[in-house]
C-alpha cells in the first residue's frame, strides 16, 4: 500500500452525474468522504455526497475553495476545461493524470496515440474544411463517420457519410468544429474492457463485456462476451498496454471492435464506464470501488467475476418498467435519482444475474 489517504479523507469529484454518484457511494463504503464540483443544480451525486460545490469551471474562487476542501481530485467525465485543471493540479493531486485527459479529449490525438502504440484503429484523417473532407474521403473511402474531435458522446457530434454527396451535409452538422473522418470498421461485435492501475503500477482488469448500442447509446452489456477466449485475453492485454503507457492511475474503459483481422480499438474513456456497471453485482470489488482504491493509494481489489450478468440501461420511459423489474428475482436495480425522465436520458440500469 503506497501511503494511502487516511480514513475520513475527502475525495473531490469533478462532475455530479450518475458516475459521480456511484463513486461517492463506493468512497463511503471505504470510509472516505466525497465532495462534488458540478455547475448544474441538484445533481444526482449530490444526493449521496458529503458536500457539493455548485459553480462553473471558470469560477477560480470556487475552484480554489474546492481544492482546499479535498485531499485528492478525480473526475467522472473527461471534458473538463484545461484552465480549471491547471488551477486544481497546482493545489492537489489529480487522478487519472493529465496525459490521459489530453489524449482522450481529442479524437484525433487519441487515434494517433493508440496507433503509435502499435494498436489497430479505424482509418482516420483530420478535417476542418470541405477540401480536407474531400481529400479524406479520397484517402479513406466511404462509408465513413465524421465526428467532432472534442465533446461528442452517446452518438452526439457524429454524422454518417454513406456516399460522397453526403459530405456537405455531414460537414455542416459539425457546426464549424474541428472534426475527424473515421472509416467504417467491419466488426462482428463490440466489446469493452474495464481495467484499473494503482499508484504503484499494479494492473487489474475485469472480464470483457459485449456491448449493444441503440441510437448511439449503450443499451446492454453482456458478460461473459460471446467471443473466443484468446480475444478476451488480447483485449485485457491491450487495456494493460494503454494503462502502462499513460502511467495511469484509476479505472479506464477501453472499447474494441472484434474483426476478422483482430481487435480494433474504438476509443478509451479515462474514468469509470457505463459498460462496467455489471461489476456492481458480478464481482466482489466493482469498478467504482476499484477506482477509489486506486486514487487513495490502496492496493487494487480482485476483479474476478462470480456471476454472469446482463446490464441494461434504463433510458427515458424505461423508468416505467421499474415496478416490473423490482418484482423479478434476478434483477438488481440501480436508479440515479434524476428528477425528470427524458428521451435518450439514462435514468438508471438493471443488472440481471445468472450465478455461474
Amino acid at each position: 500500500m503506497t501511503n494511502p489517504l487516511p480514513s475520513g479523507a475527502v475525495i473531490g469529484i469533478l462532475g455530479g452525474g450518475q458516475l459521480g454518484r456511484m463513486l461517492s457511494v463506493a468512497a463511503a463504503r471505504l470510509g472516505y468522504r466525497s465532495h462534488i464540483f458540478e455547475p448544474g443544480a441538484n445533481p444526482p451525486a449530490g444526493h449521496v455526497a458529503d458536500a457539493v460545490t455548485t459553480a462553473s469551471y471558470d469560477d477560480e474562487t470556487a475552484l480554489r475553495a474546492f481544492a482546499d476542501a479535498v485531499d485528492v481530485i478525480t473526475y467522472e467525465f473527461e471534458n473538463i476545461p484545461t484552465s480549471a485543471l491547471d488551477l486544481l493540479e497546482s493545489m492537489r493531486p489529480i487522478y487519472p493524470g493529465r496525459e490521459a485527459l489530453r489524449v482522450s479529449q481529442d479524437r484525433m490525438i487519441e487515434k494517433t496515440y493508440l496507433s503509435e502504440l502499435g494498436l489497430q484503429v479505424a482509418p482516420f484523417a483530420a478535417v476542418e474544411t470541405a477540401d480536407e473532407l474531400s481529400k479524406a474521403i479520397d484517402q479513406i473511402g466511404v462509408p465513413g463517420i465524421l465526428k467532432t474531435r472534442r465533446f461528442g458522446y452517446d452518438g452526439k457530434g457524429q454524422a454518417r457519410i454513406m456516399q460522397a454527396p453526403d459530405a456537405e451535409t455531414a460537414l455542416a452538422d459539425m457546426q464549424g468544429a474541428p472534426a475527424i473522418l473515421e472509416g467504417f470498421v467491419n466488426f462482428s461485435a463490440e466489446i469493452s474492457v474495464i481495467a484499473a492501475r494503482s499508484q504503484d503500477g499494479q494492473v487489474s482488469a475485469f472480464d470483457p463485456g459485449e456491448n449493444v448500442h441503440e441510437g448511439g447509446i449503450l443499451r446492454t452489456t453482456t458478460v461473459p462476451a460471446n467471443v473466443p477466449a484468446r480475444l478476451r485475453s488480447d483485449a485485457v492485454l491491450i487495456a494493460a498496454k494503454i494503462l502502462n503507457a499513460l502511467d495511469y492511475v484509476g479505472v479506464m474503459g477501453v472499447e474494441l471492435f472484434v474483426t476478422a483481422q483482430g481487435l480494433v480499438v474504438n476509443e478509451i474513456a479515462p474514468r469509470v464506464h457505463n459498460s462496467g456497471h455489471w461489476t456492481q453485482n458480478g464481482c466482489v470489488v466493482d469498478q467504482f470501488e476499484q477506482h477509489i482504491r486506486a486514487v487513495v493509494g490502496w492496493p487494487l481489489g480482485d476483479g474476478a467475476r462470480h456471476a454472469d450478468v446482463v446490464m441494461e440501461n434504463l433510458i427515458g420511459s424505461d423508468l416505467e418498467r421499474v415496478s416490473e423489474l423490482a418484482s423479478s428475482g434476478d434483477c438488481a436495480l440501480h436508479l440515479y435519482g434524476k428528477a425528470e425522465a427524458k428521451a435518450g436520458r439514462k435514468m438508471g440500469h438493471v443488472n440481471r444475474i445468472k450465478k455461474s
